[in-house]
This record gives structure tokens, sequence and C-alpha cells, in this order.
């Protein structure tokens, strides 16, 4: 059976997951929006949030025909991740947490990235962070490394056979970003960037980083 022809195809697909991050949605989304790359679609997965991230979502929805919202009951963020890599359309897939920005030149950055290294398949980094702080190590989870030593899943950036070809992302504990990454490493062509840093790293109180550093200090 032929797939269903949707117009315009965007280039990019940015999957936006979220729970309960209604006060971050605001900056997040017009940060995407501010991209100098307008070539793109934005879906806002919402993983069965109990705030008001329908609200802000909605006047945003009101007025752009290229962002699409979907919800559904929690499952955690590998599971919305891979309900939005599902649903979309362009050829690109990248993805953007609630609680973070872009900055303007991001996906245009990102987008020539690609075009002159067209051998790579997927790429990761170039993020900057307001400041220090260390998070649990996937390998060692009882040891802490700075974040800037980390696989941030936020800033991945490939063609989207190679979600799919990876299955998307796996419902682990901790460090599903970690973990896609090395499956990719085995079958495709990768590279860690580390400028220009485009992509702003912002940690919630209740980030799962924190959390479950903070559960590894209690049970220590």
């Amino acid at each position: 059976m032929s797939s269903i022809n949707f117009d315009p195809k965007p280039t990019i697909s940015i999957i936006l997951s979220t729970y309960n991050r209604a006060e971050y949605l605001n900056d997040c989304i017009n940060s995407v929006l501010q991209q100098t790359f307008q070539d793109f679609e934005l879906i806002v997965v919402d993983d069965g949030s109990q705030d008001h991230t329908f609200e802000i979502v909605n006047d945003y929805l009101r007025k752009f025909n290229h962002i699409r919202y979907l919800k559904h009951q929690n499952r955690k963020l590998a599971y919305a991740r891979n309900a939005g890599i599902q649903a979309s359309f362009g050829d690109y897939i990248t993805f953007l947490d609630s609680d973070d920005t872009y900055k303007p030149n991001h996906l245009q950055s990102r987008w020539e990235f690609m075009q002159a290294n067209p051998e790579i398949d997927l790429i990761v980094g170039g993020f900057e962070i307001a400041e220090e702080f260390f998070v649990a190590d996937y390998f060692q989870p009882d040891q802490v490394i700075s974040i800037r030593e980390c696989i941030a899943g936020g800033t991945f950036f490939g063609e989207r056979r190679i979600f799919f070809e990876l299955k998307g992302f796996n419902n682990i504990a901790y460090g599903e970003d970690v973990d896609l990454w090395e499956r990719a490493e085995k079958t495709f062509k990768t590279q860690k960037i580390k400028e220009p840093e485009t992509y702003v790293y912002t940690r919630a109180e209740d980030s799962i980083t924190k959390v479950f550093l903070d559960e590894i200090s209690s049970a220590n």
C-alpha cells in the first residue's frame, strides 16, 4: 500500500516531549518559531500532563498549521519520543525537551552540517548550559559526571529513517539517550559535535537526571 501524501512535507520534524512543564512551554515553543530555518513541523507530545499544558499549546495550534499536538497517558520520555517519531513526516528528526530552548540558528546549523557532511547519519551535541552540574553516570550509576560529558538526547539530529531502523528509544529506567547512541554507533556513521552551542539546556528541579541522582544519593 502506498503512503498517503501530505503537503507540504517538512524538511525537519521537531519532537517536543513534555510532562507538567506548562511554565516552560511558551519560551520553549517560541524559540522554535523564531528559527532562521522555517521548513519544519513541531510535534508536541504530551505525556499525560495534569497541569494547563494543553491550554498553553492550544494557543499555538490556533495560529500555526505546522504545529501538532498528541496526548497519551503517562508512559515516560522514551515512549513519548517514539510516539513523536511515528507521527513525524520530515526528512530529518530532532528533539527538544520542554524545559529547554533553541537559539535562533539551531536548526539552520544542524541542517547545514548534514548537507556539508552527507556521509554522517546522526549527530549529537552542541549545547549550552547556564551553570555546571553533575548527573549519574550511565555506565557507573554510583558515580557522577559533568553534564557536558553526556549524550543529550535533545540534540540528536538525523535522517528520519535512522530512528525507525533503530526502532526508537528503549524504555529503560535511565540513560535512554546513551542507549540509542550506542546502538546507532554500531550501525551508522555518527559524530559528536561541540559547536555551535545552539541548544540551551535547562535543568528543571524535577528533571529525570536530577530525580535519578537524588534517588541514588538517598540510597547511599
